[in-house]
């Protein structure tokens, strides 16, 4: 089955009447994790986008808690875990903005783990890439906020 276009499904999606749209919703939410966690934002987490981000970094404490500092291996495995969680929970939000203060908090918390990431050529190239990215994205955004990211990418580097 080939799947169809956005704009064949935006068309589609038009001449349905609400009852079956929302019967449609629901069931997409029963077949994957990742639907059921984008309708549960946009109904009940869209409203408060602070609230939101705020969730993330709490969560993102959590699982940096509860890495295992050992060797380097588990350490590698679990910053690319959370980094993949955190990415997606920012395609979510579809905001910039969200993106680059989600990317910076993972990137501070990256700098303060202990072990140093400093001792290790992949998490340091996994750290500078974030950089990278975060830098690419604050071009695309409101000035004022431009500035405002930009110290915070200042304090990252120092």
């Amino acid at each position: 089955m080939k799947a169809a276009t956005v704009i064949q499904l935006r068309k589609e999606l038009e001449t349905l009447d609400e009852d079956y749209l929302r019967e449609l919703c629901l069931r997409l939410a029963r077949f994957k994790i990742e639907n059921k966690e984008l309708l549960t934002y946009l109904l009940f987490e869209s409203e408060d986008e602070d609230f939101y981000v705020n969730g993330i970094k709490e969560q993102v404490d959590k699982l940096f808690e509860e890495i295992n500092k050992k060797s380097y291996f588990y350490i590698k495995k679990s910053v690319r875990k959370i980094l993949r969680l955190l990415k997606k929970y920012a395609r979510y939000s579809n905001s910039k903005e969200t993106e680059v203060e989600l990317l910076i908090y993972y990137c501070y918390k990256l700098k303060t783990l202990n072990p140093s990431i400093s001792n290790n050529l992949t998490l340091t190239k996994i750290f500078l890439k974030q950089i990278e990215n975060i830098e690419k994205k604050i071009i695309k955004l409101h000035e004022d906020l431009q500035f405002d990211f930009r110290e915070r990418l200042k304090q990252l580097h120092k």
